[in-house]
């Protein structure tokens, strides 16, 4: 047994460190509330495992002073020993990777023995709420300093008794479970963390890979860190994991991680410095011959280590240009069908196999296999919608290529062209404020309905019908049109006809797709020596129609951001491990969990009908088809870490309200109703959002929510401008003696000054 403050010393000192296997800091504020409940009211919190062995400096993170013989490396308890170290020393510990903001400005509240985080609304003034990290660097004088014995209500006994209770968590015994022996290997040590860290943040197959190569060559996490880093600023975003398959693919040719233990620290860096120019080969070839430059369109990053391999083979480069056009015809054709998106050691163990014995030829070979015959385009494939559809780099490659012009000055997309107008958008051919009151979401956002432009001509276009613009563009730019693969029959400008449009869009963009790709495939397309493309950038659309669900989005990305939840990819598609088919297009996605490693796989698809769900729950994915349900599970998981009940009040106005009055029910639905069109849509949220709300969590959960978010706070302002400042929530609120008694003095301070301000 250990005190925790021998612990957070032996941290100080260097004789506890961190293996350098070990993931980042992850946890939330709710983690670390719940652990300092726990902590204070003598729950136990679990035991250390620490692994003793012989280190090397560069071997360990955080390292500041000369290290050397046996040290202590924490395994399993670094989120909590972190955590304690940050509170009760006001800073992270060297070794810290991670947000600091998770632990700190931790407050204890000496009246209700509750731990929270500081907000000046609440806490500002009140001596009731003390600065945990101070009570333990500045000691019980510094805490007992700030209250005013003399207050009413002030019981100095029971606040002594309480932060003394408090304070004395540092003497806690921490039971240390200790790895011992030159037999424990970092492969075996990783084996052992991970069976015994059932329930964190566990180590994947690549993890541990690198723990082995770390082990002797300390620097490798680094250097591999430095050059996704640079791929980054080039717009192209990699995981560790991925160029680890691609380094592991030029070291040994076979796809599972375990290759690695063969090979030496010498022939892994080698193998690293071939696979970084193989990658950088490959990343100057899509951009400059088919115009995939930036991290959206760059499709089938998983055939990437395929590629490095076939370079590697074949001394480091193609063997001419119709070499070169016929790796990109498989890399095009393995991207589009999800050659890699699922099951990817096997996929890639065969293609390694196929690259081998008959080079790209093989390649194609088996492709042609598993998709069952001929590789073609259908139309049906540019059906689907929004721009996480594997067919959307498809379009941009098209335009890219190929001589698709600029409806406002008739240039070819090309960067040479373009001169200074280099900032492309996607432009909806037919305007979402056209076809929203006529066709769903998906038809509206369907990538044949997509095209290219520069955006000063995007700008100049805006909202107008297709019959409208396009015989201006005709009557300019003749051709400029069909450029873009746009139907010229002029029927099919009408909006009755939108879904014929599409039809027909369809098939020629397949057609063109298919062209260009035989092109490739026979190494005879008329570009094939042409000057490289240059990189454009796309900027993301100046959207004055953005819907309802994008906002709403916006809004839960930010809610569970503030909840400790990582950042999801957006419009991603996931696909099913077997054949590649897609099973969704997810407006969010977690592929790691909500809390990196913590979690499995989450995935919001706000049209389940569109996807198939069944699957993605069975191959582990846990799916949510409603923003509002994603935000309540995280809140409800938040409030389990943090020891308390369920965050949100019961379901039911009733039940929240304890018995809500009508009249104040049916102001406070008037009031969204009356800024239905004017207020809301200019915040980004609709009544319809706001009555289910209100119906789940009644009207006093609900108005504490929206006093809690500026945005909306925002929108009473233009209640006022309205002529309705008495439909104010807090007015509504305030405004009944009932509800009034359940806000802290602070909240109810702040909307009575808002409500002076407005009137």
């Amino acid at each position: 047994m250990t005190k925790l403050s021998t612990i957070l010393d032996h941290i100080d000192s260097g004789a506890m460190l961190l293996p350098e296997f070990q993931r980042g800091y992850v946890w939330n504020r709710d983690q670390v509330r719940g652990l300092m409940r726990s902590l204070y009211l003598g729950y136990p919190v679990g035991s250390l495992l620490v692994w003793e062995t012989e280190v090397d400096p560069e071997a360990v993170r955080g390292v500041t002073a000369n290290v050397s013989g046996t040290r202590a490396l924490l395994l399993d308890g670094q989120q909590r020993i972190t955590s304690l170290y940050g509170v009760m020393r006001g800073r992270p510990p060297a070794f810290f990777e991670g947000d600091a903001t998770a632990f700190t400005g931790l407050h204890f509240n000496v009246e209700t023995e509750v731990f929270e985080f500081y907000t000046a609304t609440k806490m500002r003034g009140d001596s009731r709420w003390v600065d945990v990290s101070r009570l333990f660097t500045e000691g019980l004088r510094a805490a007992l300093s700030t209250f005013d014995p003399s207050a009413p209500g002030t019981d100095m006994i029971a606040v002594m008794e309480r932060l003394t209770k408090l304070h004395a968590i540092q003497e806690r015994d921490f039971h240390e479970e200790k790895i011992t022996g030159r037999d424990k290997t970092v492969d075996v040590v990783v084996d052992i963390f991970n069976r015994v860290n059932s329930g964190g943040t566990k180590l994947s197959k690549g993890d541990l890979a690198l723990a082995n190569i770390c082990a002797e060559w300390p620097e490798a996490r680094g250097i591999m860190r430095g050059h996704l880093a640079r791929w980054e600023e080039m717009g192209f975003s990699f995981s560790l994991d991925w160029l680890l398959r691609c380094v592991t693919a030029v070291a040994t040719g076979r796809a599972f991680f375990s290759a690695l233990e063969e090979v030496s620290p010498q022939q892994f860096r080698d193998a690293l410095d071939a696979a970084v120019d193989y990658i950088g080969k490959f990343l100057d070839t899509v951009s400059g011959r088919l115009g995939l430059d930036h991290d959206r369109v760059l499709m089938g990053r998983y055939a990437v280590p395929v590629v490095c391999r076939l370079l590697h083979l074949n001394g480091g480069d193609f063997d001419d240009a119709r070499h070169r056009d016929r790796v990109l015809y498989w890399y095009v054709h393995a991207a589009l069908w999800g050659r890699h998106s699922g099951s990817t050691e096997t996929m890639l163990a065969q293609d390694y196999a196929a690259v081998q014995d008959d080079g790209v030829d093989g390649l194609i070979r088996v492709l042609e296999q598993w998709r069952g015959g001929a590789l073609t385009v259908r139309p049906v494939d540019f059906s689907g919608s929004t721009m996480g559809s594997r067919f959307y780099p498809m379009l941009y490659l098209l335009t890219r290529v190929g001589q698709a012009q600029d409806f406002g000055s008739g240039l070819p997309l090309r960067k040479e062209m373009l001169g200074r107008l280099t900032s492309l958008q996607v432009h909806h051919i037919f305007p979402k404020a056209l076809l929203k009151q006529h066709y769903n979401r998906r038809q509206v956002n369907a990538v044949a309905n997509f095209c290219f432009l520069t955006q000063d001509t995007n700008l100049k276009i805006g909202k107008r019908e297709p019959r409208e613009y396009f015989a201006e563009v005709e009557q300019r730019n003749p051709g400029a049109l069909a450029s873009q693969w746009i139907p010229l029959d002029p029927a099919l400008r009408e909006v009755e006809r939108y879904e014929d449009f599409l039809s027909e869009r369809t098939r020629l963009l397949a057609d063109a797709a298919n062209r260009f790709l035989d092109e490739l495939r026979e190494g005879r397309s008329e570009a094939a020596e042409s000057v490289a493309l240059g990189r454009v950038a796309v900027v993301e659309e100046e959207d004055t129609e953005r819907d309802a669900r994008a906002a709403q989005l916006d809004a839960l990305v930010e809610e569970l951001a503030a909840l400790g939840c990582a950042a999801p990819q957006r419009n991603v598609e996931i696909a099913d491990p077997s054949d590649g088919r897609p099973l969704a297009v997810a407006e969010a996605y977690w592929p790691d969990g909500l809390q990196t490693g913590q979690d499995d796989p989450v995935v919001l698809e706000l049209d389940p009908e569109e996807a198939d769900e069944a699957a993605l729950e069975g191959l582990g994915y846990r799916v949510f088809t409603s923003a509002d349900a994603l935000l309540e599970y995280a809140r409800r998981r938040n409030a389990k870490a943090a020891g308390e009940t369920e965050s949100a009040p019961p379901a039911g106005a009733g039940a929240a309200d304890g018995g809500a009055d009508p009249e104040i029910l049916a102001a406070f639905d008037e009031a969204l109703n009356s800024v239905c069109d004017r207020t809301w849509a200019e915040t980004g949220y609709r009544p319809t959002y706001f009555r289910k709300m209100l119906n789940e969590r009644g009207a006093l959960a609900t108005a504490k929510l929206l006093l809690s978010k500026p945005t909306i706070s925002d929108g009473f302002v233009k209640l006022w401008e309205l002529g309705r400042p008495d439909l104010t929530v807090e007015a509504v609120v305030l405004s009944h003696p009932a509800y009034a008694k359940l806000f802290t003095p602070e909240e109810l301070e702040t909307a009575r000054r808002r409500v002076r301000d407005l009137l």
